[in-house]
């Protein structure tokens, strides 16, 4: 069976909705959440390393998190003396404001059988069938990468080694907006060039 009218459409109507956007006071099932992350690991990986390693948040889990990553930051803050109030509270809040966070980790392959960059696009691809599934699903969603991402010191926390990586964490709720938006029209003029001789 064809289906390549049904993948169009999935892919062109992706779009990262962000908190305004969120319905907080819903919470997503479980048996979706697993869903989504059982499609992520069908992302290619070379030499199936597989180097994806998702740790998820929810419930009280969030206040977990929010907990950690406001203090990390205001520790390295502090040190750097350029703390800040409202960056403070909004990682406090912001976990709480969805309904499951799913921090992205990449796990490196202790055989270092392939280079540091295919390991983090192969967990760049396994969060692009995420996205597909929550906009299948009409779900609230986006990948951010603030906060404490690229401190080593988070790494603990999401049992990740200091060869791994912490990639960011993606934000899920039910989506509030009466209307799906609708994306810009891409054009790829300028991004190829075919070499046919």
């Amino acid at each position: 069976m064809n289906k390549i009218e049904e993948v169009n459409e999935l892919i062109r109507s992706r779009r990262s909705l962000f908190f305004p956007q969120f319905d907080a006071e819903k919470t997503i099932d479980d048996e979706i959440i697993q869903n989504i992350l059982e499609n992520a690991a069908y992302a290619p990986s070379h030499r199936l390393t597989f180097p994806w390693y998702f740790r998820v948040f929810s419930g009280e889990g969030r206040n977990r998190l929010a907990e950690f990553q406001s203090s990390l930051y205001k520790q390295k803050a502090d040190e750097r003396g350029d703390f800040s109030q409202d960056k403070f509270e909004l990682l406090k809040s912001r976990p709480l404001e969805c309904s499951h966070v799913i921090a992205i980790g990449m796990r490196r392959d202790p055989k270092l059988s392939v280079p540091e960059i295919e390991e983090v696009s192969a967990t760049a691809m396994a969060v692009q069938n995420m996205y597909l599934t929550a906009s299948a699903y009409r779900l609230a969603a986006y990948w951010g990468s603030g906060g404490i991402t690229y401190m080593e010191e988070a790494k603990p926390f999401f049992e990740l080694k200091p060869e791994d990586k912490l990639l960011g964490f993606f934000y899920l709720a039910h989506n509030k907006m009466s209307k799906w938006p609708q994306g810009k029209a891409r054009s790829i003029d300028g991004h190829v060039v075919w070499v046919k001789e």
